[in-house]
Parts: structure tokens; sequence; C-alpha cells
């Protein structure tokens, strides 16, 4: 006798707050899960990044280097480094262990909105005000990049970098797409300034979200428009938008304090998560298990699939 297969379940989404942190940074401008989604950064207004451990939600370290307000950060694969990049023109990177200034890289003539490491975190990318993407050597003494992109026309707010390819979003309203190894640039226009950019797990689409108050998914390959995401408000703020771990959900912050979250395929609105009554500033999906990170104004907010007597009974199970 044979058993009828389960049925698949639906996706669960973060929609139970499991913890609040009061991160005393001043405005959180951005919050990150490290590689593992262990930990996450927090980078405040008071010039300061802050390490915190997840499931508890307590302080492990605090980095202070920068002159200005920290404004974006990242940390390498193996959790042995971490970069950030401020209003301050300067990138830091940070030895995590020590918490000391590994190295200050200067060289933009803006305010650096966004920072990443590539995989192996041998260089680090950075955007900036200036309209450029600096690379830098993570390993040599030089303190000068080691390549420069120029051509977004405005300020570059947002990059991802995945394998050989690189991903820009800039005021200007063009998504870029570097492929690296073969030394071609991929332009796609789309008519308002752009505030954040990503590629979706499979690596096949990007995701952007523009000052329209619209949230965009195009074929990489081909820059086909795929899906629109609508009703969140996105007018005067550079807000993170993201997809889910197995890409089935698009998630955006909002200025009316929710993230909304949609259906990939059908664009209908699955989830508007009440976050709080200021802007959502930033957000970050968990790499590998269904779980959120919000921030607005000092705090940032940790959310699951389960509510948090469960979600606690699972983590002391494992």
């Amino acid at each position: 006798m044979s058993f009828p297969q389960p049925k698949p379940q639906a996706p669960q989404l973060p929609q139970h707050l499991l913890r609040t942190i009061d991160c005393q940074q001043g405005a959180v401008r951005a919050v990150r899960f490290n590689a593992d989604g262990n930990y996450l950064l927090s980078c405040g207004s008071d010039k300061s990044l802050k390490l915190w451990s997840v499931s508890r939600g307590t302080l492990l370290k605090t980095y202070s280097g920068h002159g200005y307000e920290v404004l974006d950060a990242d940390g390498s694969f193996d959790n042995s480094l971490l970069c950030s990049c401020s209003s301050d023109k300067s990138l830091i990177l940070w030895d995590v262990a020590t918490g000391q200034v590994t190295r200050k890289l200067r060289g933009h003539a803006g305010k650096v909105n966004c920072v990443q490491f590539n995989e192996e975190a041998t260089v680090i990318l950075s955007g900036s005000l200036d309209g450029t993407v600096r690379c830098w050597d993570t390993r040599s003494r030089r303190f000068e990049p080691i390549q420069v992109l120029d051509e977004a026309t405005d300020s570059v707010s947002s990059l991802k970098v995945s394998q050989h390819e690189l991903l820009t979003g800039s005021v200007d309203g063009r998504v870029r797409r570097y492929d690296l190894r073969m030394g071609q640039l991929h332009v796609d226009f789309i008519s308002s300034p752009i505030t954040c950019v990503c590629f979706s797990q499979d690596g096949q689409c990007t995701l952007t979200s523009s000052l329209d108050s619209t949230v965009r998914l195009l074929d990489k390959s081909t820059g086909e428009m795929l899906g629109e995401y609508t009703g969140h408000k996105m007018k005067g703020y550079k807000l993170d938008c993201c997809l889910s771990g197995k890409d089935t959900h698009v998630l955006s912050c909002s200025e009316d304090g929710h993230v909304y979250c949609w259906d990939l395929v059908e664009g209908s609105l699955s989830l508007k998560l009440p976050v709080g009554k200021g802007v959502v500033q930033s957000l970050s999906f968990h790499p590998t298990e269904t779980c959120l990170l919000t921030a607005m104004e000092g705090r940032v907010q940790v959310w699951g699939a389960e509510p948090p007597e469960e979600a606690e009974e699972d983590a002391m199970a494992t």
C-alpha cells in the first residue's frame, strides 16, 4: 500500500517578532546578516559599527574609527574580517576578533553608500556619491584602488557582487551589470533613481527598488521585466529590497513603517509586516533560514516564521 505524497508546504514567511535590539548608536542606517546568519551588523549614525548575536540579541563588539555616520557594512565568508563605509568618504577593514582597524581606505570624493566583499574576501567593492565604484585589494599594502568604475553619472546607491559579476544601481536611473571576467558592461534603464539592487539566489534575475515606489524583477541576460511590485512607499529615502532565501518572495522596506512581502511569481502582496511608526530603513534576509532583520530609528527587529516560544524550543533542541 502506498501513501500519498505529503503536499508541499507553502513557504513560511518571517511574520513573528522574536526580539527587538536597542542598538544605542543613534539611527541605524543599515542592518546586515553575516555570511552564516549567526551574527548581525548594525551601522550607526553615531559613527559606530556593532556586532550582535542574532539568537540572544547580545552585543559582542563595537568597532569605532569612522569620523561620521556608518552607512553600510559586510562580513567576510570566514567571519574574520569586516568592512564598513561612511559619510566620512572612507572605508575601514576591521579585524573581527580584536576590533582593530586593519586598513583605512580613502579615495572617494563623496560619502560612501555601499560596500561588499567579493566571495574570497580578497577584494572590497565600494560605491559612492561621487559616481564611482572602487575595487580595493584587501591583501595589498597599497592605498590606491586596483580599479575604478566611473560609468555612473550620479551617485552609486547600491552594489552586489556574485562570482564574476558586479551589479550596481545609481541615482541616474541605471542598473549596470559588469561581467568582470569578460570585461563587458550591460545597462538597463529604469526611469527613477535606484535605491537598491540585488541578484536572485539562482543568479538568473536582478531585483531593483527605486524612488517611484516600485520594485522590479528583471531577467539578467535580456533585461526583460518579469515582475513589478507596488503598494509600499519609497519617495525620498534610500531603502533596501531583497529576495527571500528560496526566491519565493520579494521584500521591500517602506516609508510607512511596514515591510512589504510579495509573491514573486504572482506579484500579489503576501504579507505586510508592521514594524513601527517610522521609516523602515534597512532589511536583511537570513542566508538559509526564514529569518528577517529590520531596522527602524535606533532599533533592530528580528523576525521568524515561528512565534518566540517555539523558536526558543527549536534552538534549545538543536
